[in-house]
């Protein structure tokens, strides 16, 4: 048998511990900070020791699992207002091995980068394109959140530690993170919601415009309460299809 290549090792092991993550956000959806490394073999597929192999301990498979989400996560807000409405609700849908998209982030890019996929959801994507005329640029950007949710759950995973602080790090770890995810995810967040409000007038009404800290505290508001709702919808499989029932009901 020809040995692998160090290429092809690279590769193994990259597959394996998106593996690993995925199955990770799965059984913390579950069980959360409760979970242990060998339930996350479990849903894995994996033996004890190949999990344990790459992880010796929850903390740092944690620790791993939300700063991968967040390289996904950051970046997109910003893109949001600048995409025809047809692109910025769509979400491409996870592949059959239930991992997410290649390509790094899921932000705008790779929802563009649809394929054939993407062809074979028309009618959902006309579904939509249909629901993103109805809203403004703050539901949208919330509609749009709560679909990347329910085809990452380790998104959802992140935004749901950090109005928790990341209590479930020790403070050495969780710094870092809060102070990351303030910077690539609630300031782009408190600048769209700023453009929402001039959109809607509060601006031309003579208010004056909100603090720096203010913004960013609306904007945590804003995902707890996405956070809430997505809960149940997220659990039963139909965060997806209810993301715009969301929306309305939060009347953003």
């Amino acid at each position: 048998m020809t040995p692998r290549t160090k290429e092809q090792n690279e590769e193994i092991r990259l597959r394996r511990l998106a593996q690993i993550r995925k199955a990770t956000a799965d059984v913390f959806l579950n069980k959360g900070p409760l979970l242990e490394i060998r339930d996350v073999a479990a849903q894995a597929g994996l033996g004890y020791g190949t999990v344990y192999h790459y992880y010796s301990n929850k903390g740092d498979l944690l620790h791993d699992l939300l700063w991968d989400a967040l390289e996904r996560a950051g970046g997109w807000l910003e893109a949001l207002p600048k995409a025809p409405p047809e692109v910025s609700l769509e979400v491409p849908r996870a592949s059959a091995s239930g991992k997410a998209p290649a390509g790094g982030r899921l932000g705008l890019a790779a929802a563009a980068d649809t394929g054939n996929s993407a062809a074979a959801d028309s009618r959902s994507g006309s579904r939509e394109t249909a629901a993103a005329a109805e809203f403004g640029p703050v539901a949208a950007a919330g509609v749009r959140l709560l679909q990347l949710w329910a085809e990452d759950p380790a998104l959802y995973l992140l935004h749901k530690q950090a109005g928790e602080g990341f209590a479930s790090l020790p403070e050495a770890r969780s710094a870092p993170l809060s102070a990351a995810f303030r910077r690539e995810v609630l300031a782009p967040l408190a600048a769209l919601l700023e453009t929402g409000r001039a959109a809607d007038g509060a601006a031309a009404s003579g208010e004056n415009a909100a603090e720096p800290p203010y913004r960013l505290q609306r904007a945590e508001m804003l995902l707890a309460a996405l956070v809430g709702c997505a809960s149940l919808s997220l659990r039963r499989g139909k965060l997806h299809e209810e993301a715009g029932d969301i929306a309305r009901f939060l009347k953003l």
